[in-house]
């Protein structure tokens, strides 16, 4: 009889939270790394514990314990992002938030901002890691994943505008070409006077466009001002934080904040998660990039490639054989990234790309550590 009891009452606990939160979905899984904020643990499971409220099952890998919130013990930091990796690719949860991750080169993070002038949500595109070394082609897949996110969480038609940055205007020309091989998409129209997609610091602050098109070293400092603007800067407290890593067949949910995100600002990032999880996020991206793809997006890209080709043939340089890369070298410039990786190569070592929290970094096996510095150092790459 008491078991019947308490699956009645589970069953009612459902239907409620089915009620508050619009669906009767079991609720998304999501991860967050307690560890490491500036704000201390106390500051993460508050979050933690308001997401939970919201309708999230939240697995906080952490120290910390509380009612409604599920508790993965870890000693450490490093060893809270481990245990992190390994729930979010086995599917033991849905996707995770977290104060850093480092996104292979072709994936970075579309940001949700609330601005201040107008209230409006506003996502920014992009604000951590970065969608390619070419800055153009990386603002152009920015407006993608822009797009991507926005769809996913619930804005049918979003309307795109571009920050008005170096690249901006062959930004709009590469995606005005886009939406001529039929790519769909709405520009957004710049408050200001003569109006027009590329967008002022004035339509940033009124959230003029769904989507905010930028590269992602401008949009990570926006992000920050525009949840920090109100406290000084130390503790980050309006918004949804930096966001989800989006890119071509990448399909790991892992969303950014930063070590001086608050626990309003964490929670919203939880949210947001779990809309993303509801919004079937990975399904609208692969429907997103063949639309775009079917459009002339790779023609595109490849023709700015061609155009500012030199006219001496590149050296060919053959990658070595694959290994481990376990150690990074960081400091590189995101143009001279893929040189510098060319750079290892040509002397017989494995090296990859990726972004990290701090920016770029060229990845090695730990063995060709000091060799590779060396190696960047007299190239040039870093001091």
């Amino acid at each position: 009889m008491a078991n019947v009891e308490t699956i009645i009452a589970k069953s009612f606990l459902k239907m409620a939270e089915g009620l508050e939160n619009g669906s009767f979905a079991d609720r998304p899984k999501i991860a967050l790394t307690g560890m490491g904020s500036e704000h201390g643990e106390e500051n993460a499971m508050a979050a933690a514990k308001m997401a939970a409220s919201r309708g999230v099952d939240v697995y906080y890998i952490g120290t910390l314990t509380a009612e409604a919130v599920t508790t993965v013990p870890v000693a450490n930091e490093e060893e809270g992002h481990k245990k992190m990796e390994q729930m979010v690719e086995s599917g033991e949860v849905d996707g995770a938030v977290t104060m850093h991750f480092p996104f292979p080169i072709g994936v970075s993070t579309v940001g949700r901002a609330v601005t201040p002038a107008r209230g409006r949500e506003m996502f920014i595109a992009n604000t951590t890691g970065t969608s390619s070394g070419d800055r153009i082609e990386g603002m152009i897949l920015n407006a993608v994943d822009g797009i991507i996110a926005a769809k996913a969480c619930g804005v049918k038609n979003p309307t795109v505008g571009i920050l008005n940055v170096d690249g901006a205007r062959q930004t709009e020309m590469a995606l005005n070409q886009l939406k001529e091989g039929g790519y769909e998409f709405q520009w957004a129209n710049s408050a200001r006077a003569d109006g027009g997609a590329v967008l002022r610091g004035n339509d940033v602050l009124q959230g003029t466009p769904d989507v905010l098109v930028t590269d992602s070293l401008t949009g990570n400092v926006l992000i920050k001002m525009l949840s920090a603007y109100t406290t000084g800067g130390s503790f980050e407290a309006a918004g949804f934080g930096y966001g989800p890593g989006i890119g071509r067949d990448y399909e790991k949910l892992i969303l950014i904040i930063s070590r001086a995100s608050g626990a309003p600002l964490i929670a919203n990032a939880l949210q947001y998660a779990a809309e993303l999880v509801r919004g079937q996020v990975f399904s609208v991206a692969r429907a997103e990039f063949d639309r775009a793809e079917k459009a002339g997006l790779s023609r595109i890209l490849a023709a700015r490639k061609a155009a500012q080709k030199p006219q001496a043939a590149e050296e060919e340089v053959k990658l070595p054989p694959a290994e481990p890369c376990t150690a990074s070298v960081a400091g590189i410039e995101v143009m001279d990234l893929e040189d510098a990786a060319k750079a290892l190569w040509k002397a017989g070592i494995y090296a990859e790309t990726g972004m990290g929290c701090t920016g770029p970094l060229v990845m090695m096996s730990e063995a060709n550590h000091a060799k590779a510095l060396e190696i960047l150092r007299k190239a040039g790459y870093v001091s």
